[in-house]
């Protein structure tokens, strides 16, 4: 009796892992999706590029539905999460288009097959390891929060060591950061029940973490291995 009720506890947490896992790929791909059209329409460059208050207001807007959804989940229904997590991932798009501007094609390519190898393995380390992680993902978000106020700062320095002692920083917390938070998604996915509401909404803050992991890793790959047109 007790080995079946840890067998299915093991498949609900796996089918909650799935469930993460595959909400953060279809964000990916959307993400993907609009900004390749995005930079590949002149039109919608100019709207969206051409304009700073259009291109600063999607920032505020991304920033807002991050923040909305992390302090609303509980009392938002599964309908509500998962359509706000859809439009974040579109409206990433919009602001991502920039990058497709910015680098050729190859070095796109390229960066976010070690970006997804990367994140692959810190994932898998995440998922398996014994070790507690919550020390280092405490650190890797004060780290964080340095990392983003030294960024805010060299926006208007424009100093060239800080600019890559930031990049380099940054591969490192989002390193640690993806071994972390898949530790975390892995601990909730064995207390929640995968089929309800709770467990539905779970999975997709679960994979609203992840998805800004791997974006942001990948930005910071991008800086080192990218190749500018």
């Amino acid at each position: 009796m007790q080995t079946t009720e840890i067998s299915a506890r093991v498949l609900d947490e796996r089918a909650f892992i799935g469930r993460v896992y595959w909400w953060m790929a279809v964000a990916l791909c959307l993400t993907a999706v609009v900004a390749l059209w995005t930079a590949s329409t002149p039109a919608l460059q100019q709207v969206i590029l051409g304009n700073q208050i259009v291109f600063y207001g999607l920032i505020i807007g991304e920033l807002g539905l991050v923040f909305y959804l992390s302090a609303r989940i509980a009392k938002m229904s599964v309908q509500a999460a998962s359509v706000a997590f859809v439009v974040y991932s579109l409206l990433n798009g919009l602001t991502l288009s920039i990058v497709f501007l910015a680098f050729t094609s190859a070095s796109l390519a390229s960066t976010f097959f070690v970006t997804a190898g990367t994140f692959g393995f810190m994932s898998a380390y995440g998922y398996f390891t014994k070790t507690d992680l919550t020390r280092i993902g405490n650190i890797c978000f004060m780290a964080l929060i340095g990392l983003i106020l030294a960024t805010l700062v060299n926006m208007f320095w424009q100093n060239s060591m800080l600019y890559w002692i930031t990049t380099y920083a940054g591969v490192l917390i989002f390193v640690g950061l993806t071994a972390y938070d898949t530790q975390k998604i892995k601990r909730i996915g064995q207390t929640v029940d995968e089929t309800s509401d709770e467990g539905k909404k779970a999975a997709v803050m679960g994979a609203l973490a992840l998805y800004l992991d791997f974006i942001n890793l990948f930005l910071m790959m991008l800086r080192i291995f990218g190749q500018r047109r």
